[in-house]
């Protein structure tokens, strides 16, 4: 076959001048890359998912980005992750190939991804997606485009948990074991405790509630009348929407499950625990479940059952029965009352019982070495959480009715080393910082506008304390660095959770109204930890409309603006130097924002 012979380069004689331009275009290209990687990496690198889960120092990394530099926009995810939960993905454990327990309901536990694994994009609403209904219509009412799964209502549709109604889903009160109306449910419960004028909250003694495997959470809406707030738990399980239902709603709720580990709550935060048709054994391993109801649960706390092993007369129902009750006795438990369908069970108020057990009696005390506040990845443990000293000999916890407690100091001050003054001061401080941010936002907010609301870094729950004229409930996440402060806000009657922000946070996409985060980014780039993750991530949970208040280092805040029109949250802004308290540290500023509502084809 014939060749075409090389044009003569006419520089030189011979190939050599073609080997030369062959190679100074290799030597070109190879410098186009490498200046295109370097662009990447300079860019680029907060959001490359090999890179994102550790950080460059926060200072370094800013004064290495140009003043003008803006990223425009990030990549949105599929639509088939549009309820995304990073950490309660059960698509991740086939990947990882994870061997967990499914009897001990590990499954349902926390497992997140590694860095190389997080979805680096935003995660889009769902088709014909609509500001959510405001509160208090929200209770009754959703639109079902925000959440499209009618399964619940076809299945429990006998006991009236939801209703599909055109383009809404209502929600009648009903629940597996009060189909005429959790509001009449109450009451019973009430009753059968002989509290005054028929009302649970007891002249405002019983406050926290623990509702485990609530369904829609009807028993949680129904308790907010009486001043009663309820931490609404239920897994993603095969009703794997009906928390979403809940917070949907504004209604408190959270993920979670009584596996293998401790509930992210501290000991005593609890004046009351509910199961009704909770389907949860708690026989099992020696009792460990109940044994974790009972760590959370005060001095003098009730555990309400209802369920067909309190009143079945078959041998099976039976069995359990006695089996259970064998165990409550063991645990010094007693019955405060049984009526119908329902049984209800109180804690002793001292240590005298546990004392007056004979040798070897099982469950077993704790060891005097067992935190029982350590709450963060704790395994659960069968055995029985005795009182502190103070605790038995006071008879009690020692709280003042709701809502004396919400200002009062908690006894529990002393064991983090925090005087009552400085309590005090930190009430006043966080009231007036409140009244400063509600200024700075009056002139786009309604009085409706708010409903969920999370306080990211919560310290003492000053910031919700101030928002309770407000018809909101607060999450408060207290860092699992600081875990032992989340006592003193259930003390304090409200309510919130362990957490550790370099992980995303169990709970469905769009969760929240209002997310507040102060120093928050400072503390996760102390860790080492990727503050464009936690934007991601707070985007995740952010409703569309919803605000962001961000209280941080003035470069913390201008890294931050520079990533708004990415993160489409720049549909409102608002930047203040606040005032000096005794709060402050060095340098801050206070930047709120609002997210855009968009749709996935953006």
């Amino acid at each position: 076959m014939m060749m075409t012979k090389p044009p003569q380069s006419r520089g030189g004689g011979g190939g050599g001048g073609g080997a030369l331009g062959r190679r100074g275009f290799a030597a070109l290209l190879a410098a186009a890359v490498i200046a295109l990687a370097l662009l990447c990496l300079f860019y680029g690198a907060a959001f490359a998912p090999t890179l994102r889960s550790r950080s460059l120092p926060l200072q370094r990394r800013f004064e290495a980005v140009p003043v003008d530099l803006a990223l425009s926009s990030l990549p949105v995810c599929d639509a088939r992750y549009s309820e995304l939960i990073p950490c309660l993905d059960r698509g991740l454990h086939n990947q990882l190939r994870l061997r967990l327990n499914l009897s001990l309901m590990e499954h349902y536990e926390r497992h997140c991804p590694p860095a190389p694994r997080r979805l680096n994009c935003l995660i889009p609403p769902p088709a014909g997606y609509r500001v959510p209904i405001r509160w208090p219509r929200s209770r009754d009412e959703v639109w079902k485009a925000n959440i499209p799964h009618t399964h619940l209502a076809s299945e429990k549709s006998d006991q009236r948990w939801m209703v599909v109604n055109g383009d809404k889903i209502n929600f009648p009160g009903g629940g597996t074991h009060f189909h005429a109306g959790a509001d009449k449910y109450i009451v019973h419960l009430a009753q059968m405790l002989n509290f005054p004028n028929g009302k649970l909250n007891n002249e405002g003694n019983i406050r926290n509630v623990l509702d485990v495997g609530c369904g829609v959470a009807s028993f949680g809406a129904y308790l907010l009348p009486l001043d009663i707030i309820a931490i609404s738990l239920a897994p993603n399980d095969v009703h794997e929407n009906q928390i979403q239902f809940a917070l949907e709603r504004g209604i408190p709720s959270t993920l979670g499950v009584l596996g293998t580990r401790r509930l992210p709550y501290p000991s005593r935060s609890f004046e009351l625990a509910h199961c009704s048709r909770c389907r949860i054994d708690w026989l099992q391993r020696d009792g460990i479940l109940l044994l974790e109801v009972d760590r959370v649960l005060r001095p003098g706390g009730y555990f309400v059952y209802s369920s067909p092993e309190a009143y079945a007369m078959d041998p099976f129902n039976r069995n359990i029965w006695r089996k259970m009750s064998d165990l409550a006795l063991r645990m010094c438990w007693q019955i405060a009352s049984k009526e119908d369908q329902t049984v209800i069970w109180v804690k002793p108020l001292t240590n005298e019982c546990y004392m007056k057990r004979e040798p070897g009696t099982l469950p077993p005390m704790c060891d005097h070495d067992d935190d029982p506040d350590a709450a963060w990845n704790v395994p659960m443990k069968a055995c029985v959480t005795p009182f502190s000293e103070r605790v038995h000999k006071v008879k009690g916890s020692n709280l003042l009715p709701w809502p004396q407690r919400l200002t009062a100091p908690p006894p529990r001050l002393e064991e983090l080393g925090i005087s009552s003054n400085n309590f005090s001061d930190d009430n006043e401080i966080w009231h007036s910082r409140v009244i400063q941010y509600w200024k700075l936002m009056k002139s786009e907010i309604q009085k409706d506008s708010f409903r969920n609301v999370i306080d990211m870094n919560a310290n003492l729950g000053g910031f919700a304390a101030s928002l309770r004229k407000k018809d909101v409930w607060v999450m408060n996440v207290v860092p699992s660095t600081e875990s032992g402060k989340l006592k003193i806000i259930y003390d304090r009657g409200l309510l919130g959770t362990i957490h550790d922000w370099c992980e995303s946070f169990s709970t469905y996409p769009r969760t929240y109204d209002l997310l507040h985060a102060w120093l928050l980014f400072s503390e996760v780039e102390k860790q080492g930890c990727s503050v464009e993750d936690l934007l991601i991530e707070m985007d995740r949970i952010l409703r569309p409309h919803g605000y962001v208040i961000i209280r941080d280092k003035v470069a913390v805040i201008n890294h931050i603006k520079k990533l708004l029109p990415a993160l489409r949250w720049d549909d409102w802004s608002s930047e203040v130097k606040p005032k000096k308290d005794a709060l402050l540290s060095g340098d801050e500023r206070v930047l709120i924002v609002r997210k855009k509502l968009w749709k996935q084809t953006l």
